[in-house]
């Protein structure tokens, strides 16, 4: 497995990766079938993204196919340009691999080179494993946002979790 930072020539790999993961799981913001983006917008997002230096996109390639993905958006004005929002998706047959620990250990190597200080993120509060990994990765807790999401009818709440990096 390479985790390394996308490519243009990934848009549609990604893209793909991107509505599968959407499939496979209740806790990504959008549902299965939700996301309307296209490659050319796609692409157009990496091209933003890779031109600010406090943003980046990872992926994790098994064989030439991307099976996870990290997104490290960087805030754009002079009172958050430190802090990084962090958007994570790993294709369901290649979890507990590894590879959200390689995403985070790459993204965070990066981060330092930025200067990046703060990494935030959310996360549903039923996801175990997602927590777990955060976690470990040594991201905490700092608050709860109630009813933030409605799944399948029921509401749920997302944690609001940190790490600030020295």
């Amino acid at each position: 497995m390479a985790v390394r930072r996308v490519r243009m020539e990934d848009t549609e790999a990604l893209l793909q990766t991107m509505k599968k993961v959407e499939k496979q799981s209740d806790y990504m913001l959008l549902e299965a079938n939700e996301r309307k983006t296209t490659n050319r917008q796609l692409k157009q997002r990496i091209k933003s993204i890779k031109e600010q230096e406090n943003s980046e996109i990872f992926v994790a390639d098994i064989h030439n196919k991307i099976v996870g993905y990290l997104f490290a958006i960087g805030g754009q004005l002079k009172k958050n340009r430190h802090c990084v929002y962090i958007a994570i998706g790993i294709l369901s047959e290649f979890s507990r691999q590894g590879i959200g620990t390689n995403l985070f250990m790459q993204m965070e190597k990066w981060a330092k080179e930025q200067n990046v200080h703060r990494l935030e993120l959310t996360v549903v509060n039923e996801n175990q494993a997602g927590i777990a990994l955060y976690q470990k990765m040594g991201f905490e807790v700092e608050g709860i946002k109630h009813h933030s999401l409605k799944i399948n009818g029921v509401f749920a709440d997302e944690y609001y979790m940190a790490k600030l990096l020295s």
